[in-house]
């Protein structure tokens, strides 16, 4: 018996100390040295200080910025714990509403999203929230779509704020990979920069 159960035990320690230890470490060894910014959970710094993650959405509300996807994320209810409230790009708990294509509370909530940008069709993404609930980027026409809204607020010129989207589209990955995009939160660093 203890011939089975020693090599049982001596396997265990020896895989548990490659795949436990010391691949993690390897591995985050490697990720530090090669793409240290990507390791680091993309952070943007702006004045020595972390504003945000290019990975993660943020719930600009103010009619001065440009506003993100929405989000269904959620969180514990601090007066009932078995109750959730609504928590915008909470990365502590990544998920979409979960409401189907029927439910009548999803058709209500785009019909007043779709209401904030007029009379036309809104883009997709600006009423309708994705599956994680953190998308950090909008589609070039959600973008410009609120390009009016962003110039009255700020009183700078429509030409300039829609120059400003347009020198922020990221174009697909190697060419063919993904749709065009905009990072709200660097298009909103770089309206902070305009001045009127």
């Amino acid at each position: 018996m203890l011939s089975l159960i020693r090599p049982a035990l001596v396997l265990t320690f020896i895989f548990t100390a490659l795949t436990g230890l010391a691949y993690p470490f390897a591995m985050t060894g490697l990720a530090q040295a090669l793409m240290p910014y990507q390791a680091n959970g993309s952070l943007t710094v702006q004045n020595g200080k972390v504003v945000g993650s290019d990975l993660i959405g943020q719930a600009f509300t103010t009619e001065r910025y440009f506003h993100g996807r929405p989000s269904a994320t959620s969180t514990a209810d601090p007066n009932d714990a078995a109750k959730t409230v609504d928590a915008p790009y909470n990365a502590a708990s990544s998920s979409g509403s979960n409401l189907g294509a029927t439910s009548k509370a999803l058709a209500e909530a785009i019909r007043d999203r779709a209401a904030v940008y007029g009379q036309g069709p809104a883009p997709a993404d600006l009423v309708t929230a994705s599956a994680s609930g953190l998308d950090p980027q909008i589609s070039p026409a959600s973008a410009l779509i609120q390009v009016p809204r962003v110039a009255a607020a700020r009183g700078i010129a429509a030409e300039r704020i829609a120059q400003l989207v347009q020198d922020h589209v990221e174009k697909r990955n190697l060419g063919f990979l993904g749709e065009p995009r905009v990072n709200v939160l660097a298009l909103n660093l770089a309206l902070d920069t305009l001045r009127p």
